[in-house]
């Protein structure tokens, strides 16, 4: 947990103390590649607005087009380059929908970014690509005139065919996770040596020795290190490499050095390069502006191909697809049941209208419109979930989707009767919903998103729900706990006699990117963040669209050094239906990278490795697939953020979205830690964290996970949060202004007795533990409940712990029995009714304290 704003008054006050008396300015921002090079453009308004003026790094002169919406503007590098960001400068008349497009002869554009709802002012578009020629193709103007740049600027490395000793000029550290030794001040980062930004800079405490240290991603060739020093430089320094952080071997030992900017050639192997300060050459510290690091010499591994097609479980169909229906039942007919099964599948329907449709989805079974907007795939009849298999209780209806596309019901009332990891995301329902299975046998949902239901939803048998940022026609009763946010036509909170929590809005929302047609081209678009936001985010779609070809498309046989080997080239993933097996950690280390998975596209980690880390960066967007823990236990299967995560990412948080982690079930899984987030601002939206109660290899050692979800970064938001079974606290919560919007829990059946989960004087773990450090967290719509199999005479002390502070609030908490196997004592610490008796009855508080 960290108080930033005491930090940021001490590291101030550092900081002052800490300058040199005659510290020289800060370096100037990189030029861009553009600049003063030969521009092009569709036409001119006129004489005093050339296209030669977007380019000429003067923020007083202009290019502007005519007054029509198809124009354009190109810059020619005058070399191939690998690009990593465009800035445009809109004068008043800006586009507000656009493309960036790359060329490698002028002729022939590929589209790395489109731009959509652009509110003009300074763009930052972050892209992934290279070509010698790049251009700004408008599609819509946001007014009467042209378009009109007083800026067009591209930023990359120069080159991308490596010298004739093989040495990249690309700098492979720029961007990646950085630690150091100490840090001056809370505005001198480690991180900040390794940003790209010679205006920023790491600075150590003021002793011998100190060091700064980056993480490549993955072990690479290194031929070259470039290092920027402030005033404060090292006299005397090694350049050292290392294969796991810890044991390290010196490239370079350096003496008598002067400071300034200098390279220096190397040749070793490393996945970690450290520059270890031994004497300063001033009193204060040691301050790198920047450290760059150059590749590939005696490397002979070839790059990693970005687009290509989607393998062989994706099934593409259009309207005119011969016995459509007979495909749809083909692979119901498998999956109906196949609930622990390795096959997955995604049906992708083109745009278009179907008729008399009905998509009955079982296990691993995705289905979703290729539209941009759910009305451009519509479907005259039926996505259907139902509970025949198992005598029609439909609580284990897991681990399936559907997803941007319109519904017409054939009765006028479609039926969706899910449980946990069954997300209903972006669908136009032209009737009702019932999310009960026929017979109205038990349901143990579910969530609803960006999805407008123009009829009724009926939850019926449904303990608990929640729906996000949606239209609903109206809805009637159910069980335990419904919450909204952000719905319109959301019942009115009843939590005192009902099951109704509702909220006016979202306070921060950002939907899951999704992939789509354009033209004949599959792009993944990528939603804009919301704040307070109410109702559908389309047909607006604010957001960006990127093309296929700047993402490794991941087929079953896919190895982990190849998936890092595409993420340390800038590429995104999309995962295709299949289960993964991993000898190494995924490492995400990118900003604004994308890992989209198809088909609830299932990744395992063998020999005891992680699963994943997410670098403390801005942006990265994980969404739609399974982490399956390895039958040899990880640590934590999905980290966002180091242990040292620190910086701010309000304004572009990373978000984690029908990410699901599963520990058992499949087989004997283990795992100490499931989902640890350690970053700033994560948006967690829609999660099943479940340890198995039934399946293959259950039993209270045999598929051990003490966490579910562990939080450690300050201003965390969960919305539609499921955490199930853990062996100690199923959520603990240690960052500050944690929100959680819908909690749905049950605690671990296997629990051997009461001994066995007594601690400090208390039976049980919390369902959702606040540590007793936290001043400030509030949350809605909470449930807990037990269901004691192995010793029903367990009475749990309580369902959720948190500090008496006046930061702290809980509001609608319920905790439930089921059917009298074991007891709560009380609600929240030592405060509500106990449960009693077999009547599953709960025991609520509207508000705590």
């Amino acid at each position: 947990m960290r108080h930033r704003s005491l930090g940021i008054a001490l590291a101030t006050a550092a900081a002052l103390l800490a300058i040199p008396a005659q510290a020289p300015s800060a370096a100037a921002a990189d030029t861009p590649l553009s600049q003063g090079k030969t521009a092009t453009a569709s036409s001119t308004e006129n004489g005093g607005t050339p296209a030669a003026y977007a380019v000429d790094g003067d923020n007083g002169t202009r290019w502007s087009s005519a007054a029509t919406d198809s124009q354009w503007l190109q810059v020619d590098l005058g070399a191939s380059a690998t690009l990593s960001k465009v800035v445009l400068n809109w004068e008043a008349a800006y586009a507000k929908d656009y493309k960036i497009q790359v060329s490698d002869n002028g002729s022939t554009w590929s589209d790395l970014k489109s731009v959509t709802g652009s509110d003009g002012g300074t763009d930052t578009v972050d892209v992934s690509g290279s070509g010698r020629y790049v251009r700004m193709t408008g599609v819509t103007r946001a007014t009467q005139y042209g378009y009109s740049l007083w800026e067009f600027q591209v930023f990359g490395s120069s080159g991308t065919t490596p010298p004739a000793d093989g040495c990249s000029t690309a700098n492979a550290a720029k961007g990646h996770p950085a630690t150091a030794s100490s840090t001056e001040n809370g505005g001198t980062p480690a991180s900040a040596a390794f940003d790209g930004d010679t205006a920023t800079r790491w600075s150590s405490a003021a002793s011998d020795p100190q060091w700064v240290q980056v993480d490549l991603g993955s072990s690479q060739s290194i031929c070259k290190v470039d290092l920027n020093w402030e005033a404060a430089y090292a006299k005397a320094f090694k350049i050292q490499a290392s294969a796991d952080g810890q044991n390290w071997t010196t490239l370079k030992d350096v003496t008598g050095a002067t400071g300034g900017t200098t390279s220096y050639d190397v040749s070793g192997t490393g996945r970690y390069l450290r520059i270890y300060g031994t004497t300063r050459a001033t009193g204060y510290g040691y301050s790198l502006w920047e450290v760059g690091v150059h590749t590939g010499s005696g490397s002979t591994t070839p790059p990693v191909e970005g687009g290509g097609d989607l393998g062989p479980n994706v099934i593409v169909v259009d309207p005119n697809t011969a016995n459509l229906q007979g495909k749809f039942d083909q692979v119901f007919a498998q999956q109906e049941s196949n609930q622990f099964g390795s096959q997955r599948y995604q049906f992708l329907l083109k745009p278009g209208t179907y008729n008399n449709i009905n998509a009955q989805l079982g296990f691993y079974t995705s289905i979703s419109g290729l539209g941009l907007n759910p009305d451009d795939t519509k479907i005259n009849g039926d996505i259907t979930v139902d509970a025949g298999w198992f005598n029609g209780n439909a609580t284990q209806n897991f681990w399936r989707s559907a997803e941007n596309l319109s519904l017409n019901p054939v009765n006028g009332t479609d039926r969706w009767a899910v449980a946990q990891a069954a997300p209903f995301r972006r669908i136009h329902v032209t009737g009702g919903l019932n999310l009960a299975p026929n017979g109205y046998g038990w349901a143990s949902g579910g969530y609803i998103a960006d999805s407008k239901i123009d009829g009724t939803v009926g939850p019926y048998s449904q303990q608990q729900w929640y729906t996000r940022d949606s239209s609903v026609g109206g809805w009637t009763n159910g069980v335990w706990n419904m919450t909204f946010s952000g719905v319109q036509g959301a019942p009115a909170t009843n939590f005192d006699t009902g099951p109704y929590t509702t909220l006016d809005n979202t306070p921060v929302s950002r939907e899951k990117p999704f992939l789509y047609l354009d033209g004949n081209d599959y792009k993944v678009f990528v939603p804009a963040k919301r704040t307070n936001a109410r109702g559908v985010s389309w047909p607006a779609n604010a957001g960006t669209s990127l093309p296929l070809s700047q993402f490794y498309v991941v087929k079953p046989g896919a190895t982990a050094a190849t998936i890092n080997q595409a993420l340390s080239q800038g590429l995104n993933l999309l995962f295709t239906p299949g289960v993964y097996h991993l000898d190494q950690t995924i490492n995400v280390n990118r900003a604004n990278t994308v890992v989209l998975g198809l088909g609830l596209a299932t990744i395992v980690p063998d020999n005891g490795v992680d699963a994943m880390h997410v670098a403390d960066v801005d942006g990265v967007k994980l969404a739609g697939f399974l982490i399956d823990a390895g039958s040899k236990k990880s640590d934590t299967l999905l980290q966002i953020g180091g242990a040292t995560a620190s910086a701010d990412h309000a304004a572009n948080p990373t978000s984690m979205q029908d990410v699901f982690i599963r520990i058992g079930g499949a087989g004997p899984g283990l795992a100490t830690n499931s989902v640890v987030v350690n970053s700033d601002d994560v948006i967690v939206d829609h999660t099943w964290i479940w340890r198995a109660d039934h399946g293959d290899g259950v039993g209270w050692e045999t598929n051990r996970a003490d966490y579910g979800l562990v939080v450690n970064g300050d201003d965390v938001l969960a919305t539609g949060l499921f955490v199930e079974h853990f062996n100690k606290y199923d959520v603990l919560w240690n960052g500050e202004r944690g929100r959680t919007i819908f909690f749905q829990n049950e605690k671990a059946y296997d629990a051997p007795n009461a001994a066995a989960i007594t601690h400090d004087g208390i039976v049980g773990y919390a369902a959702y533990k606040v540590a007793d450090s936290v001043n400030t967290h509030e949350a809605w719509g909470l449930g807990s409940y037990c269901n004691f199999t192995s010793d029903p005479s367990i009475v749990q002390q309580h369902g959720f712990q948190v500090p008496v502070k006046s930061g702290i609030k809980l509001h609608d908490i319920q905790v439930i029995s089921l059917g009298g196997k074991g007891q709560y004592a009380h609600v929240v610490n030592n405060t509500g009714a106990p449960t009693s008796g077999t009547s599953t009855t709960p025991s609520k508080i509207t508000s705590f304290p």
